[in-house]
């Protein structure tokens, strides 16, 4: 029997009625990555696959926890619309300028925010522009940022993997193909972290990477660079430099923290599972086979806003009302005991899950992700191979946040590095050449 959650039972006000009632909190100082799959599945035995939540202070939504629902409110435009100016709260003024959650579920002119016609043409520049990256180019580029990375912190015999190498390793990346240099690209990472958190500075943090971001785009407007900026600047799309600056932060947003905590969780794994750790070795598991398992069990995004009943409706056992905000609950999703096996045996070579959400707007960047963790976590795997958790499993951290899963540390130590011969090549700053 799972312990309650100390946020459920928080008394906020019915996303149906506006009515004083009981909810779950999705944020608080009792939340973090550890502690909410208890509150997803205590939410499911309560309420079923739609349950009411509170998402920050005054503001209300629906959990979608089913596999099921999951699926029909991501495929169900005319019914669901990404397009937060819909959300009756946000219309009738019932939102705080200040709230930590507006510059996460506010509307920007991004594919994320629209339906139909306007995201098809904004999907097809930003995913034209994502395959333009060579592949063997994108791997040498992790593999390199990767290789220099462990080569610093080799000689200490110890090091805390999220900060030098989880969270180090997709900012470098990431900004080559944005083509800015490292510093720009911390900054980013930065303003990414601070707008993620729904705390009280996530206004200030996303007014900083919007001035950031801008500044690119003016730069590559002047000269063309082989990087993603520049192809979404020059895409028959003609998408402005407005649309170009909110798709990237779209991109940046959804991105970069994505793969931190993909590589970080997949290394705890890796870690904490002596089986898992042997049958990789062996040869059982491939590395896709341990990344598609965090993806099942510890998707990096755990909740992802938003959509917007377009009427009223029934819908996984609620009433929901036109303009009532639903948040997909991706990491419940997944966890659905309708699509689990019942005897929860690991989920080996099945992609159903839904950790890159599903339907029309299904992330467009899974593939060169899924690359650069790849390569991240292979590459770590042989250069430390004796690599061991420095503290129990029970003392890791995660980070508190409604919308994120991951570790905030994980320190571990290590005897043997096995490090590239000749000399360390560098961190990658350049963007890959298109392909």
């Amino acid at each position: 029997m799972s312990t309650p959650h100390p946020t459920a039972g928080l008394a906020v006000s019915c996303p149906v009625t506006g009515a004083p009632g009981t909810a779950a909190a999705l944020y608080g100082p009792g939340l973090d990555g550890n502690t909410m799959p208890a509150l997803y599945e205590e939410l499911r035995g309560t309420h079923g696959p739609v349950a009411p939540v509170s998402i920050a202070p005054g503001i209300d939504a629906w959990l979608v926890l089913g596999h099921r629902e999951l699926l029909q409110l991501t495929r169900e435009e005319q019914n669901f619309s990404h397009d937060p100016r819909r959300w009756s709260r946000l219309r009738e003024g019932r939102v705080p300028a200040d709230s930590p959650i507006l510059p996460i579920v506010g509307w920007r002119p991004a594919l994320l925010f629209a339906d139909g016609q306007q995201h098809r043409r904004m999907r097809n520049a930003v995913s034209n522009a994502l395959a333009g990256i060579n592949g063997h180019e994108l791997r040498r580029s992790v593999r390199a940022t990767a290789e220099a990375l462990i080569a610093g912190f080799a000689a200490y015999g110890e090091a805390d993997l999220v900060a030098a190498y989880a969270r180090t390793l997709p900012m470098r990346v990431v900004a080559g193909l944005l083509g800015v240099d490292d510093l720009t690209g911390r900054e980013l990472v930065e303003a990414v972290a601070g707008l993620v958190s729904a705390k009280s500075g996530a206004g200030d943090a996303s007014r900083k990477m919007d001035a950031i971001l801008q500044g690119l785009i003016e730069e590559k407007r002047r000269v063309r660079g082989d990087d993603i900026v520049s192809a979404l600047l020059h895409h028959p799309a003609r998408l402005t430099d407005e649309e170009v600056l909110h798709n990237l932060v779209v991109m940046f947003v959804a991105g970069n923290q994505t793969m931190v905590n993909w590589i970080a969780t997949a290394l705890r794994i890796l870690l904490c599972d002596p089986l898992l750790r042997s049958s990789l070795s062996g040869g059982h598991l491939s590395v896709d086979d341990a990344l598609d398992l965090v993806l099942w069990r510890f998707p990096p995004t755990q909740n992802f806003p938003a959509r917007y009943a377009t009427r009223d409706m029934r819908f996984g056992g609620q009433n929901i009302r036109a303009g009532d905000m639903l948040i997909l609950g991706l990491a419940a999703a997944n966890a659905d005991p309708e699509v689990l096996p019942a005897d929860g045996t690991p989920v080996v070579g099945n992609r159903s899950h839904v950790a890159f959400g599903a339907g029309p707007h299904t992330c467009p960047a899974q593939d060169p992700a899924r690359l650069i963790t790849r390569t991240a976590v292979d590459t770590i795997r042989h250069r430390l191979p004796d690599l061991e958790l420095a503290v129990p499993e029970s003392q890791l951290e995660w980070i508190k946040s409604p919308w994120s899963k991951g570790l905030g540390m994980l320190p571990v130590r290590f005897t043997s590095p096995q490090l590239s011969q000749g000399p360390v090549p560098p961190p990658a700053t350049e963007a890959p050449a298109p392909a």
